[in-house]
């Protein structure tokens, strides 16, 4: 057979069902192969797209996504994408065509090292050079992708490497492996810690979405009566409706979880990735802070924890649950007091009549609208502040936002993969104007696909969330503006439904009747980012001060 087939038949065992990707001449000899194999492949209109879906679809399966790509201004345009996955803990695989590596005939014509591109921004990286070697390669790019931490992966096939004959070759089996258990003495320093503590609180990271872990932490919680809050990438590991949920750190200061962290002496400190924009600052000697994830904790200025319990996430939470019991010194009056007095703050807005809409009215209504397995895949800007803080999440991986690389543009194609993934579901994408167009072309996809899946345009003419930077750095509103096509015309153009709110009243509607129709819908709606800076800057902080 052909090496191409050979790849394909490794990938197959590998478990792929679909790759994502942009294909050129260069793959041409994987491309045939893939036609005769189980494997969908998925063309995208820019392979930076493809490498989101593929990346979404590792984050909610747990198994690489794979993305596919030629070589030069294919392999370059995946590189968001690497980073989105690599920062992000997204278990995803590249594969990039390349000119043959034995003679060509075109120069430097497209030329990019690709693999010494790719080494900064994956786990492992390598051009194949050898047909006899690729089941042991695409193993290994698999191992690598998907054990803790995950992240992204690449395999360069060049044209020649692809085109050669070759064995039957031995696919190697993909095994199993179980995750490390946490050392012994560990698991004791961090539970007395914990039973001495007057006031401990939990706080619920990137790393702890995942399954058996969002099973564990609520028995933790239900057990030892332990108030808990988020990350913006931690949230709804458990039912953000719990009554001991305090909020979710989308600031990081100044907010009512901050009056409830200041207080603490002991923080358990489950799955947090320092890659996420710090939810509180740590400072020498005000506290201690207990680390407990699948690897030791990368120090920095605002994080370095005095205790570390390295191992399975889940089997740590669960031993340590076995060893705790409630202890009748543990205080967690003040914390009912901010809890109560966010749940407050919550509430304001969230029948705001004006228009364009309030975002707490966005979000109350998106809230009100969607069921608890419900998916929204956020493209990043201003509105995924109000989403993360005011959105409760009911399930883990319901609320899929980027707070690592926090790129634009991943919006609309990380929701094309999530409905993908969970075809039952109801999935919402939320962009705003400014992220939307940076893969607007991804439309086509989606209609082709035949996807049921609506996407809501937060639209306000402008770069938001950097305006609202410059008005709480003092600076003139200067250079953020811009115009745009009409929303619901574009989302025509490309066979899907489009809508344009005229009042706050219509958008709930609106959006109930998008999903009973089907297809693919754009709700082209006005938002109104005037109180940015008043609610976020000023009254958070004066209302969570006087608790």
């Amino acid at each position: 057979m052909k090496a191409a087939a050979l790849f394909v038949r490794a990938l197959e065992a590998e478990g792929v069902h679909c790759i994502f990707g942009v294909p050129g001449e260069e793959n041409l000899d994987l491309v045939e192969a893939l036609r005769e194999s189980s494997i969908r492949l998925i063309v995208t209109r820019h392979e930076q797209a493809a490498g989101f879906m593929a990346a979404t679809w590792g984050r909610l399966t747990g198994e690489a996504g794979v993305a596919l790509a030629t070589l030069g201004p294919g392999a370059t345009n995946l590189v968001t994408a690497a980073a989105y996955a690599q920062l992000g803990a997204m278990p995803m695989l590249m594969i990039t065509g390349q000119k043959p590596i034995r003679t060509h005939k075109q120069g430097l014509f497209q030329l990019v090292d690709v693999v010494d591109m790719m080494q900064p921004l994956t786990k492992y990286t390598r051009q194949l050079v050898s047909a006899p070697t690729i089941p042991a390669r695409v193993r290994e790019a698999f191992r690598r992708a998907e054990e803790e931490r995950p992240g992204a992966v690449h395999l360069e096939l060049p044209e020649d490497i692809a085109r050669d004959d070759v064995e039957d070759a031995i696919l190697l089996p993909t095994g199993y492996a179980r995750r490390p258990s946490p050392d012994d003495a560990a698991l004791v320093q961090a539970a007395e810690a914990i039973s001495k503590a007057c006031k401990p609180i939990l706080m619920i990271g990137a790393a702890a979405n995942r399954q058996r872990t969002a099973v564990a932490l609520r028995a933790f919680i239900d057990k030892l009566g332990v108030p808990f809050f988020t990350t913006q990438m931690g949230k709804g590991v458990v039912d953000e409706d719990h009554p001991l949920w305090l909020g979710n750190a989308a600031l990081s200061d100044g907010d009512f979880v901050h009056r409830a962290i200041d207080a603490a002496d002991v923080i358990i400190n489950v799955g947090h990735d320092v890659v996420e924009k710090p939810p509180f600052f740590m400072q020498k000697g005000r506290r201690t802070v207990i680390h407990i994830n699948f690897a030791s904790a990368e120090v920095d200025t605002v994080y370095f924890p005095q205790i570390e319990v390295v191992g399975d996430i889940a089997h740590t939470v669960e031993r340590l649950a076995d060893a705790l019991e409630p202890q009748p010194h543990w205080d967690f009056a003040g914390f009912d007091k901010v809890r109560q007095a966010f749940h407050t703050q919550l509430k304001e807005h969230a029948d705001d009549a004006r228009f364009p809409m309030h975002p707490v009215r966005i979000v109350a209504d998106t809230r009100r609208f969607m069921p608890d397995d419900g998916v929204l895949c956020l493209d990043n800007g201003m509105y995924k502040l109000w989403y993360a803080r005011y959105y409760r999440a009911r399930q883990p991986n319901t609320v899929l936002l980027d707070n690592a690389l926090a790129t634009m543009g991943a919006g609309l194609p990380s929701a094309m993969a999530a409905k993908m993934v969970h075809p039952e579901r109801k999935v919402l994408a939320i962009c705003g104007d400014g992220g939307f167009m940076m893969n607007a072309q991804e439309l086509e996809t989606a209609v082709r696909l035949k996807l049921d899946l609506v996407i809501l345009l937060l639209r306000d003419d402008a770069y938001g969330m950097i305006r609202w930077k410059q008005a709480e750095m003092g600076y003139a509103d200067y250079g953020m503006q811009f115009g745009n096509p009409d929303f619901v015309l574009f989302a025509e153009a490309h066979g899907a439904h489009g809508h344009r709110p005229a009042s706050a009243d219509e958008f709930l509607p609106n959006l109930q009747r998008a999903y009973a129709q089907g297809g693919v819908h754009l709700i082209d709606l006005a938002i109104d980012y005037s109180d940015n800076h008043r609610i976020l800057d000023e009254d958070i902080r004066r209302l969570s001060a006087a608790v």
